[in-house]
């Protein structure tokens, strides 16, 4: 009888605590042609060998006085983590069949051996074991695929992103390092208040693209020095709702989750913000963390309208207020974590802070 060379390659280990019928074994299947065929009397050991060794098929016998079949396959349970037993049980008790194939084992052969029957049942267990295998292999390199689609996809969300957070940096040349430090903000923040890893990696990618709808603010009004007149300061709120219209009408979670931060980061947790006037739980939370982190870096920047303030004179204003900024915009559970955490964003804006900016010289508490 002749076998396909991947199955004669196969690892076999035979277990029986006789001696001569582990000599009879290895003599059918060295016979027809298997090369890699090991042996032991010993079940205690097989768990270790098989640890080590990864066998295609393992002969065990059910009877045996130090571990009995039943005891080695479940500690074969232990390492085979996907659940398949490559176990051929061999037994003279046919009332132990069934309960051996309940236990996991593949087949069973019965003593006194038949050659024919051996043979035939070692081949067709590994050629399952082969295709499962096989099947395994396949299973791994699609879910490899799909890791880096996956991959690429978010290459390509960040790309658009990064393009279009370009084009604000074009109009205002404060904005790139703004929009790098809002970044980290955010995703500190999000760490802090633990809102899971995929947020925190949307937070990151999606939070620079809160001021895109900008890109469509007049010049003479966004980079005006000094106060808005009414009108202006109408025109400069459509910003938000812009920006959702750009990005809205994406599939990407992150143009989604963008979105929904452009929108509503100048809501305020007290119904005072706008454009819609949002309190509470009604503001996403992507927003609200949003909302906290831009006004912290707003008022550590230098604006066309106002110096920059160091970081104690803004933690002053956000933990007090001032007139235009009052801690009642924010969300409370927010608030907390910044400012009981300040020292990380003034870490931040410190790091991602170019040398020549116009920044305070006093950064200390």
């Amino acid at each position: 009888m002749k076998y396909s060379g991947d199955m004669q390659d196969g690892k076999i280990l035979i277990v029986d605590d006789q001696s001569s019928n582990v000599l009879l074994l290895q003599r059918m299947l060295q016979g027809a042609g298997y090369t890699r065929v090991s042996a032991t009397t010993c079940s205690s050991e097989v768990c270790a060998w098989h640890a080590e060794h990864r066998y295609d098929l393992i002969l065990l016998d059910l009877n045996m006085p130090d571990m009995d079949g039943f005891e080695v396959m479940e500690g074969l349970k232990a390492i085979e983590v996907d659940g398949y037993l490559p176990v051929l049980v061999i037994t003279a008790q046919p009332d132990l069949k069934l309960r051996a194939l309940r236990a996991g084992a593949k087949d069973f052969i019965s003593k006194p051996f038949d050659m024919v029957e051996v043979l035939a049942r070692v081949s067709n267990m590994l050629e399952v074991r082969l295709l499962h295998q096989s099947l395994r292999d396949l299973n791994d390199t699609l879910e490899q695929r799909v890791r880096e689609r996956t991959a690429d996809l978010r290459e390509g969300y960040v790309e658009t992103i990064f393009t279009m957070t370009r084009a604000a940096e074009h109009k205002d040349e404060d904005t790139g390092s703004h929009v790098r430090r809002i970044s980290h903000y955010c995703r500190a923040l999000a760490q802090l208040l633990g809102l899971g890893a995929e947020f925190v990696d949307q937070i990151f990618i999606a939070s620079p693209m809160h001021d895109v709808g900008k890109i469509g603010i007049p010049d003479h009004i966004l980079l005006k020095p000094g106060g808005f007149t009414p009108a202006e300061w109408t025109v400069m709120q459509t910003h938000a709702a812009m920006g959702a219209e750009i990005l809205g009408h994406s599939k990407s979670p992150y143009l989604q989750l963008g979105a929904e931060i452009a929108l509503d980061h100048h809501e305020r947790w007290d119904g005072s913000g706008y454009p819609n006037g949002k309190r509470g739980e009604a503001i996403p939370m992507a927003a609200r963390i949003m909302n906290i982190c831009d006004i912290y870096d707003a008022l550590r920047s230098t604006r066309p309208y106002k110096a920059a303030f160091d970081h104690q004179r803004t933690m002053d204003i956000i933990k007090r207020g001032d007139g235009r900024t009052q801690p009642a915009h924010f969300d409370p559970r927010v608030w907390r974590a910044f400012t009981e955490h300040h020292l990380t964003f003034q870490a931040i804006f410190s790091a991602l802070t170019p040398p020549h900016a116009d920044a305070p010289a006093s950064d200390t508490l």
